[in-house]
């Protein structure tokens, strides 16, 4: 009995956790679509990984994982991994633009993946995993345009594979997938290192900040 009303406890805190962190992301989101921040659209192969990456940047707010650049309307998970819809797994990053620049971002945004691959990041294999920079207006696509040809001016790369385009919608993915490095830390590290991310950064670009 003392064993039941123990566990009924633990769950129940658990639940109380699990809905203050949704409430807060609720919230987090509604502000941000009410003007007070602006936004960035990029996909990296695991929605996760890129998630949890832009999580870390100062001056970044929110980032929400999900799926953009197919022809399927309302995808989920289970027909984007097939890779037969278009899609990518991609990030929504919301910032505060006094704090961070586009331009700032997408020079992070190159740093943390592997541009040299296509249609691939990391162990990820399928259009579904391939890296892009999806622009929202003139400016963001000059500036990431400019930042593609410093990069094939620099002599580092003799092709870079990132798909460059102007941003489709952005279809969020399912809750579960949001947050998934906070919520389910030792999978995700254990993925994260299996798939060998970091080391593979760590080999194109050095070390990254």
């Amino acid at each position: 009995m003392k064993i039941n009303r123990l566990l009924k406890i633990l769950l129940a805190f658990v639940a109380v956790a699990v809905g203050l962190a949704a409430c807060t992301r609720i919230e987090n989101v509604s502000r941000h679509r009410g003007g007070q921040t602006a936004t960035a659209i990029f996909a990296g192969g695991c929605f996760w990984c890129m998630q949890r990456d832009f999580e870390q940047l100062s001056g970044v707010v929110d980032v929400e994982a999900g799926y953009t650049g197919g022809w399927l309307s309302s995808p989920n998970y289970e027909a984007v991994s097939l890779g037969d819809t278009g899609h990518t797994e991609a990030v929504r990053v919301y910032y505060d633009p006094t704090v961070l620049s586009y331009r700032q971002l997408v020079d992070y945004f190159w740093r943390h993946i592997d541009p040299t691959v296509k249609n691939r990041q990391f162990c990820d294999i399928g259009s579904q995993y391939r890296s892009a920079i999806y622009w929202q207006d003139d400016e963001q696509r000059q500036i990431a345009m400019n930042s593609l040809a410093a990069l094939l001016n620099s002599g580092r790369f003799k092709m870079i594979y990132t798909e460059m385009a102007p941003a489709a919608e952005f279809w969020p993915a399912e809750d579960y997938h949001q947050g998934y490095a906070r919520k389910n830390p030792l999978r995700y590290n254990y993925y994260r290192f299996a798939c060998g991310r970091d080391a593979r950064v760590a080999e194109v670009w050095g070390s990254v900040k």
